[in-house]
Order: structure tokens, then sequence, then C-alpha cells
């Protein structure tokens, strides 16, 4: 009866989070409201940990055929289950900051739906190179992968509430107005306990993956005066490669 009763609201919020930021088929509908905005905002990092550890499923069963076609069907799978939304976010966002124009305009280029050169770079550039560092991580691939995600997801919900938005009226400037610090509080202490109890080691690649959020703000700030959805998008896939980074030189340093 648990979705007849006062948790049903909090479940609302996870299934929002998982519509949001994933292609699960999840259809039962729920209000798009400032409540469950701000409720969902505790499961970003769930659903990030949920898209990784997909990842890795992919890549144990691939694998067996090889680590490279292993390698190619988790990252096939993690743009796959996004619907690709983040990598459409980057490119719009290096189309938009690359072009060195004023504010409008590069509002204006971010909202345009044609890929300019900068964004298409920008798209094989991120996944080669994620494609890279997960080849060449040893030790367990599903748990850094989930992780990693994970900790993308975790910041961004930390930028979605603290952050100023450039351009009013979209979906980020509906999150940011939901007012979900309180859940995004919440969500990070139960989200580094959890870091601790695996391998307090394990809070090095989030903590680089906040700092690297922080030089995406200054940029930000600088270039359209706050952030907006693509550049939330933006936010998170460097985000992911930043916490791979640190895994890998964790590996390499024999820390893990």
């Amino acid at each position: 009866m648990l979705w007849y009763t006062g948790e049903d609201k909090m479940i609302d919020g996870l299934i929002l989070a998982i519509q949001f930021l994933t292609r699960l088929p999840i259809k039962k509908p729920v209000e798009f409201d400032d409540k469950n905005l701000s409720r969902s905002i505790l499961f970003f990092p769930l659903a990030g940990l949920i898209i990784g550890s997909i990842g890795g499923l992919f890549y144990h069963i691939f694998s067996h055929l090889n680590e490279y076609i292993g390698t190619f069907f988790a990252l096939v799978s993690m743009i796959a289950i996004t619907g690709g939304l983040h990598l459409d976010g980057l490119s719009d966002t290096c189309d938009g900051f690359l072009s060195y124009r004023e504010k409008d305009r590069v509002l204006e280029i971010m909202k345009d739906s044609r890929v300019g050169v900068f964004g298409v770079i920008s798209i094989v550039l991120d996944i080669l190179f994620k494609y890279i560092l997960i080849l060449s991580i040893a030790g367990n691939l599903s748990l850094i992968l989930a992780l990693s995600y994970g900790n993308s997801r975790l910041v961004i919900s930390y930028i979605m509430s603290t952050k100023k938005v450039s351009r009013k009226g979209g979906l980020g400037d509906m999150f940011h107005k939901s007012n979900p610090k309180i859940f995004a509080l919440i969500g990070g202490i139960i989200y580094i306990i959890m870091l601790f109890l695996i391998n307090p080691i394990y809070i090095l690649p989030l903590i680089f993956s906040f700092l690297a959020a922080e030089i995406m703000t200054w940029i930000s700030y600088k270039k359209i005066d706050g952030f907006t959805g693509d550049v939330y998008g933006a936010t998170i896939e460097i985000g992911e490669i930043t916490s791979l980074i640190v895994f890998l030189f964790l590996e390499v340093v024999k820390w893990i």
C-alpha cells in the first residue's frame, strides 16, 4: 500500500529523478511541481549509480569477447540510458562558449538545435577519452563506473541548488526555484557516508569532481552569468571524466 501513503511523495521524487536523468521506461505519471522537483534532487546520485552500474554490467557481459568490445558496449549502454542528454548539453555549451560572443548571442547559439564544429569535436573527444579511461582501469569497473556517475549527479544537485541560473523559465530554472537545498544536503550526506563505508579513499574522486564543477561555475558565470540546462549537462560530463581520471590515478599509485 506504499503507493497510497505519505511515502508516495518521496517515491514520486525518485521516479521523477529517474525519468529526468535516464530513459528507463517508468510510466507512472508524476506531477511536475516544486515539491516533486525538490525531492527528486535527493535521488540524483542514485540515478547516477544506476546508470554506471548498467554500464559495468554491459562491460562484464561483452568483455568475455574482449575488453575493447566490453568497453564499447559499456559506453553505448550509458549513452543510450541517458538518451545522450548530457552529451547534447556539452555540445551546445562548447558551441556557445567557444564562439567568444556576447552573452545574449552565446545563449542564442546554445539554444540553436544545429550542432557546430566545436560541438562535434567535444562529443568525439568526450567519448574517446571515456573509452580510453574505461579501457585503462583494471579494478572493479562496475563500482568505479557507478561511483563516477553517482559523483557527477551529486555535484549537479549541488550546482542546481546553489548556483545562479542564466536563462529564466527553463528546466534548470524550475529546479532552482523549487528550493531543493535541504534535499541536496541530505542526499550528499548519505552518499558521502556510503563512500566512507566502501573505502574512504573514494572520497577523492568526488572532491575533484566538485573542484571541476567550481571551475565550470567560474567559466559559466563569466560567459553567461549563470547556468543553463546545457551547462548542467556539460558539468555532468566533465564530472564523470574527472572521477574516472582520479580513480585511474589512484590505481596507478596503488592506493586502491
